[in-house]
């Protein structure tokens, strides 16, 4: 019979366990709560934004700078941490300050380990907006990650993308290597593949995972967890002809769109005259109604129709030979 565990030796793998889950969470940071990547307010302008060294709008350097890597605005290390010994004094503001990052803008405090480590682990490196191809640099808003592909997204574009994102850059779910149904999607290049295609030379999958894309290594997902749809084609781009000019090939379809208005247009103005026309005709036959009706009685004054019923069946009224 194995042994009971006492309660200390459960509260100790307790917390060995907590202790574990935190050190593989502290890589897995989520890009939003990065302190680079922290929102900031001017305190001249007021105007929100990510946080930085200098303000974007304004260029005014902020009274309480926040460290880009550690997120903390005073320095009360008293320890050899702290390339600038400060013994028995907080430091904040600029005093706190060591670098500026390359990258992300911000500022770095004077630690040893956040000057040593930031620049090579910021997230920020490559931050370059998918959609409008902004850098850090260029706009002042914040940088978010698509949930789906993982790509880099400004504050003006998350929401438009992210909406439109799970959309196949084809007209069917079948693999991209074979006739096959595509299990396995992957949202940063738009392809399905299926069990077979999907298996990798060059990126080898873990334990407990999707396969990885054979194109790009991203991590697949199943296709039918995910609400993919198929490139729509509303326009009719494959109709018009491959050398056609203006707006990727959707030239031919505007004009044809636009002969078939005109088209038409032109049955209308004819249905127009000849219902023109035929009000004329009606004026005229109008006009000449009474000519007409004294003709008509001219030509049935000598008519005799014999014994009808109008006339009463009267036998006298006829002569008697």
């Amino acid at each position: 019979m194995p042994k009971k565990k006492t309660g200390a030796r459960k509260k100790a793998e307790n917390r060995r366990e907590r202790e574990k889950q935190i050190r593989a969470s502290r890589a897995n940071i989520d890009l939003a709560k990065h302190p680079c990547n922290a929102s900031m307010e001017c305190d001249k302008c007021q105007r929100r934004q990510k946080n930085r060294a200098f303000c974007y709008f304004c260029n005014s350097v902020q009274k309480l700078p926040i460290c880009a890597q550690c997120g903390k605005t005073k320095c009360m290390m008293k320890s050899s941490d702290c390339v600038i010994k400060h013994a028995g004094v907080y430091s904040t503001g600029l005093a706190m300050v060591g670098a500026i990052c390359d990258f992300c803008e911000a500022w770095v405090c004077h630690g040893r380990k956040c000057l040593s480590t930031h620049a090579c682990i910021c997230p920020l490196a490559d931050a370059e907006c998918i959609e409008c191809e902004r850098s850090v640099w260029d706009h002042g808003g914040r940088i978010f990650a698509c949930s789906f592909c993982h790509n880099f997204l400004c504050e003006d574009d998350q929401f438009e993308h992210q909406a439109s994102c799970q959309v196949l850059e084809a007209e069917t779910f079948k693999c991209v290597s074979c006739n096959r149904l595509g299990q396995h999607s992957c949202l940063r290049c738009k392809a399905c593949f299926c069990d077979d295609h999907v298996r990798s030379k060059v990126f080898k999958q873990e334990k407990g995972k999707e396969p990885p894309c054979p194109k790009c290594g991203h991590e697949t997902q199943q296709t039918k967890d995910l609400s993919m749809s198929t490139r729509s084609l509303k326009f009719g781009r494959q109709t018009g002809s491959e050398d056609a000019d203006g707006a990727s090939g959707y030239d031919a379809y505007w004009k044809s769109l636009s002969s078939s208005k005109a088209a038409d247009a032109g049955d209308r103005e004819d249905e127009y005259e000849e219902y023109e026309a035929e009000d004329d005709d009606e004026d005229d036959n109008d006009e000449g109604g009474k000519d007409s009706d004294t003709e008509t009685t001219d030509v049935f004054s000598n008519l005799n129709l014999g014994r009808t019923y109008a006339s009463g069946y009267a036998h006298y009224e006829e002569p008697e030979d």
